[in-house]
């Protein structure tokens, strides 16, 4: 039977109708074996399929469960939901759960994949009290990078690479008792056997390789994609180019920076010393 082909430019769901059946397909399932397992009937799977219907976030989790896509429904669902989140971001995350080495680079706040629920929650509530979000954008914005960090645990699971520059340390986000908490999240991460955090001094001064945040996506077919902000606006740079400068840079600063064991000790020392000053 001759499948009806659709264009992803057809309606803002189509490129998630096409996910779901090529995830369905890739699991060697009919749409009437799939269905009752995702809670829906086959004639309203076959309506999602073709962006007829919207798909819930209900059908978007269980799609994730069943088919074993590491969360990318969801964060695809949450693409069209979320106004909050920026333009250009939830397309670097849908490929960031199925990459299998990511490496970031932050200058300023602790990078989302390794928030926890009250820092992501502290740094929201700053968007809505500054104007730039609603409370339910931003309900709808905590939910998504809390999801988002379910790719940590995927398996297999991705190799982590993350380096902060001193100041994501420094910057208290939230009071003390929510960077405590943080900082700890950060030491109990590094003990992964997939996840490295380094620390990039404040001595290293101009020596430096990366001046901005930087996010790089090993692909399964090797490929690097780099994801970068500017205007308030996320891209995605498929440049093959910039991707090499910019992984020679990064790899240059892992150099440069505090090697893992005495990054951990770094961390460990700034937390007991905001621990020692709320006492």
């Amino acid at each position: 039977m001759n499948k009806k082909q659709i264009d992803p430019e057809s309606s803002p769901w189509a490129p998630f109708g096409i996910q779901l059946r090529k995830s369905r397909e890739a699991r060697g399932l009919r749409q009437e074996e799939l269905a009752p397992l995702i809670g829906c009937s086959p004639s309203h799977l076959s309506y999602v399929e073709l962006a007829h219907r919207p798909p819930t976030r209900k059908l978007a989790e269980l799609a994730d469960e069943v088919l074993e896509t590491g969360g990318t429904l969801l964060l695809m669902w949450y693409q069209l939901k979320n106004a909050a989140i920026l333009e250009g971001f939830p397309e670097y995350a849908r490929y960031e759960a199925l990459a299998e080495q990511i490496r970031i680079f932050e200058i300023d706040i602790i990078p989302g994949l390794v928030q926890t629920l009250a820092y992501t929650t502290a740094v929201t509530m700053g968007y809505v009290r500054q104007g730039h979000a609603t409370m339910e954008e931003a309900e709808e914005h905590i939910s998504f990078r809390i999801n988002r960090q379910k790719v940590i645990e995927r398996t297999p699971p991705p190799v982590i690479h993350v380096v902060l520059d001193e100041g994501c340390l420094r910057r208290i986000i939230g009071g003390r008792d929510v960077m405590v908490e943080q900082l700890l999240r950060l030491e109990e991460l590094a003990e992964l056997p997939n996840v490295i955090i380094q620390v990039a001094p404040y001595t290293l001064g101009e020596n430096r390789p990366l001046t901005h945040t930087v996010h790089l996506l090993t692909m399964p077919t090797r490929r690097i994609l780099v994801y970068g902000e500017i205007e308030q606006r996320g891209y995605i740079d498929r440049d093959t180019k910039s991707a090499a400068t910019l992984t020679r840079s990064y790899d240059r600063l892992a150099v440069e920076a505090l090697g893992q064991t005495e990054s951990l000790a770094f961390i460990r020392s700034t937390r007991r010393d905001l621990e020692w000053m709320s006492t």
